[in-house]
């Protein structure tokens, strides 16, 4: 990577998202431990519930970010003016219809679990933990999509980090040293990220020239409804399954649910943050109509992505249940075992990231419009997949739905760019299928010699190493009788440039 800028933003979102790995495992851990899992089920549940308010967004920071891409590049400091104030118009009008639905949602809410918690309980709860959404939707996203799309990333990372372990620090000892209750705790977890905004605020006035009181005419974010329909999807796809499983199944399998979802949730965002730069300079380099750099970028990121992709979720498929064993050790009032389940959401997921070199670079593009409708049929997949097959398979039938939906809105963007952006033949992506589906048959059926000895972190990190070793190796050959040249390469010069 010669580009300085985009190492920084990567190494990083790189390093945020191992933080955020971490003190994901530690905090749910302690919730199980100190309140047990139908409490965890519950904020889980309530998480997944406050998630459909970042509808309010309404996928305007995308839109936002594609917009400022060419005048940041072309330092127009009238039209960055005139973006930033359109969209802090917007959001500003969207404080209102956020008080509504959580009105509601206190309202509704604790009569769905009023059989398991009271109503006080269930809504300080709620509004407790509603308390940071507002501070990090209302009042910093402009700012910090203004800072994502100047290729500046690595900001928002560090300050992100930082809250992050502020924030676990002192939950845990809240929990572990002090028995609080759970509203008191989420309520200082939501004192601690206004930090973030605050921040965001005070850094882009003192480094951004922007004239809040600048005259335009006429509307300078382009698409923006476009990316409101795809943005609604987004949201709605992602929080589809502990919906469906909180209205037809158990707070308890909300909370198994969770559990899997720490794991690989925590691998999909680890490879999503190795391209938290990619975009910016996609975007940067469309701006500036060097397409030349950019297909040859483009084919570099494919490969990057595919090979650490394949790795990272072979393993995981394999390791997710001896896992979650482990995680789990010493808590009987469910049953955490489930590892159909845990290989269904590991393939859903690695279906979601083996996207991210399609997707990252239709987003450069802004092509909102052009794309929305494969976002609308990916939601409505996943709703009456899971919502049809809940009744019968419960957890499992919620992660066919996600595979299912997941899968193709991957093909569809791979038939997109290579027929709208970049033009490509398909080929390029069936070889890479092909490969990725070969290493990851044949490595779980070699690993299935292993087993781990005791329910133990340390027989756990043993059977790891063992695993992750017999990925590697077979991943190596396999690319190499493939990408023999390509391999070469990548380890002559060890970077990704």
């Amino acid at each position: 990577m010669k580009d300085k800028k985009l190492l920084l933003n990567t190494t990083t979102s790189f390093i945020n998202q191992i933080v955020t790995i971490i003190c994901g495992f530690i905090l749910p851990r302690c919730f199980l431990v100190t309140y047990g899992s139908e409490v965890n089920g519950l904020i889980t549940s309530i998480t997944q519930f406050l998630g459909f308010i970042s509808l309010m967004d309404l996928g305007i920071s995308a839109v936002v970010k594609a917009s400022l891409y060419s005048p940041l590049a072309q330092k127009n400091l009238e039209l960055i003016s005139s973006i930033m104030i359109s969209a802090k118009r917007f959001y500003k009008k969207l404080i209102s219809i956020f008080l509504i639905y959580l009105i509601f949602l206190c309202i509704l809410y604790p009569l769905r679990v009023e059989n398991e918690f009271d109503w006080l309980y269930t809504v300080s709860l709620i509004l407790a933990m509603s308390i940071s959404l507002i501070a990090q939707y209302y009042f910093g996203i402009v700012n910090q999509t203004l800072i994502d799309a100047d290729q500046k990333i690595y900001i928002n990372s560090i300050l992100n980090s930082l809250t992050l372990i502020l924030n676990t620090f002192f939950s845990v000892i809240l929990m572990m040293y002090f028995n609080a209750n759970i509203q008191f705790v989420k309520l200082t977890t939501s004192l601690i990220y206004v930090i973030r905004p605050l921040f965001l605020m005070l850094y882009v006035k003192k480094h951004y020239d922007i004239d809040y009181n600048y005259k335009f005419s006429g509307e300078p974010i382009k698409q923006k409804w476009n990316g409101i329909l795809q943005h609604v999807a987004s949201v709605v796809l992602q929080n589809t399954d502990v919906f469906i499983l909180t209205l037809f199944s158990t707070l308890t399998n909300v909370s198994i649910y969770n559990v899997y979802s720490l794991v690989v949730l925590g691998i999909k965002n680890l490879i999503v943050s190795l391209t938290s730069g990619m975009q910016s300079k996609m975007g940067n380099l469309l701006a500036k109509e060097n397409f030349q750099e950019l297909e040859h970028f483009f084919s570099k990121t494919e490969f990057f992505l595919h090979s650490v992709i394949t790795f990272s979720f072979t393993a995981t498929a394999i390791l997710i249940v001896p896992f979650v064993k482990v995680y789990t050790s010493g808590i009987n009032d469910a049953n955490y075992n489930v590892p159909l389940f845990g290989f269904l959401i590991t393939i859903a997921q690695m279906f979601y990231c083996l996207r991210l070199p399609y997707s990252q670079i239709v987003l450069a593009a802004g092509h909102f419009k052009e794309t929305q409708a494969s976002a609308l049929i990916e939601m409505f997949l996943n709703i009456i997949i899971s919502a049809v097959l809940v009744w019968n398979f419960g957890l499992n039938g919620v992660a066919i739905g996600t595979v299912i939906s997941m899968a193709y809105r991957t093909l569809y963007y791979v038939f997109y760019i290579s027929k709208h952006i970049i033009q490509r033949p398909i080929y390029h992506y069936a070889k890479h299928m092909c490969v990725d589906v070969t290493v990851f048959i044949l490595s779980i059926f070699i690993c299935q010699i292993f087993s781990m000895n005791e329910i133990s972190y340390f027989s756990w990190i043993i059977l790891a190493i063992k695993v992750c070793l017999v990925t590697l190796i077979v991943f190596t050959i396999v690319n190499y009788i493939v990408y023999g040249n390509v391999m070469k390469k990548l380890l002559k010069y060890k970077k990704l440039s």
